[in-house]
């Protein structure tokens, strides 16, 4: 094994080469992996992943079902950076016999944001930032012509018309937050998922709890909090999909008791996508979601239905 940004991943081993009329079989940990493991591979792979909406991989552990289809799998797909933290161990050991790839920790050291409580660790969410993204696609491109050298040409094709549109997913987001006031960039979430978005798209962003939902939020936390939002009169907060929404309501609550009004100000996708088979099931869609509500609660101007059109109503 060898030890990227504080985290064990499996060493490099050898992929096989397939069969010309084979379907490579790929596990991924994340539905935002899961999709672009879709997007590079097409028809040429068939991908499944282990936690669909919702489900918060900070604390996921693997199922028996799990194991037997990584155990069965010719390549899995992981995050890293301690993302998947219950998986990590179980993850090395696969890596000796199973061809395993982190896609994280494709993105260079030197654009990693540092981990709040750990000095040799980095801030997994690396997926909020379009523009960081790309590496991921690479790896993942790249783990798939080892293992298929013979479908290069259509992987490397998929991955750069893919890379391609995530280049205009940055460019609408960058040009909706921009529409957001200056004072009004401010963007308050249950754990902080958000930081490469904040440094990316110049936000102020704070989370209840740390970079990792296995931090509780005390009292004191909640007190700090509610006393900025009512001393700069921020006027929105914003759930997650895939996090208890408990501490975002102690928040309201507490701006209520000063004579604040403080609104939700939609959910946001964080460390999950939408349903399988909606747009905001997809990864380009899920950023379009946030990237829209976003602008639209804090002031800003952006299309309803986002940057394809294809956001759901209401959304």
């Amino acid at each position: 094994m060898t030890a990227i940004g504080g985290v064990f991943v499996a060493a490099s081993l050898p992929l096989q080469a397939f069969a010309q009329s084979a379907t490579l079989n790929v596990v991924a940990t994340t539905g935002m992996i899961a999709d672009t493991a879709t997007r590079v591979g097409g028809d040429l792979v068939h991908v499944k992943a282990l936690m669909g909406p919702g489900v918060d991989p900070h604390a996921y552990r693997q199922t028996r079902t799990d194991i037997l289809a990584m155990a069965r799998a010719d390549l899995v797909l992981w995050n890293g950076l301690y993302l998947e933290a219950q998986m990590e161990d179980f993850l090395a050991d696969l890596g000796r016999k199973t061809p395993v790839r982190s896609v994280a920790t494709a993105v260079p050291a030197d654009n990693l944001v540092s981990h709040d409580d750990y000095a040799d660790r980095f801030d997994p969410h690396v997926w909020m930032d379009p523009s960081l993204w790309k590496y991921a696609v690479a790896a993942v491109r790249d783990a798939m012509i080892e293992a298929a050298p013979d479908k290069a040409a259509t992987f490397t094709t998929n991955a750069d018309a893919y890379i391609a549109e995530l280049t205009g997913l940055a460019a609408y987001t960058e040009t909706s937050l921009e529409s957001i006031p200056p004072d009004a960039r401010v963007l308050i979430t249950a754990h902080d998922a958000f930081n490469y978005f904040g440094r990316a798209y110049g936000f102020e962003v704070t989370g209840i709890q740390g970079i990792s939902t296995e931090s509780e939020a005390g009292v004191n936390r909640i007190s700090e909090l509610v006393d900025m939002i009512v001393t700069r009169r921020i006027g929105a907060v914003f759930v997650e999909s895939s996090v208890s929404d408990r501490s975002i309501r102690a928040l309201i609550e507490g701006a209520a008791a000063q004579g604040h009004t403080l609104k939700i100000g939609g959910e946001l996708f964080s460390d999950a996508m939408g349903q399988p088979g909606t747009y905001e099931g997809t990864y380009v869609g899920m950023i379009d979601h946030n990237a829209t509500t976003i602008t639209n609660a804090l002031g800003g101007n952006a299309p309803v239905r986002g940057l394809n059109g294809r956001l759901s109503a209401g959304s």
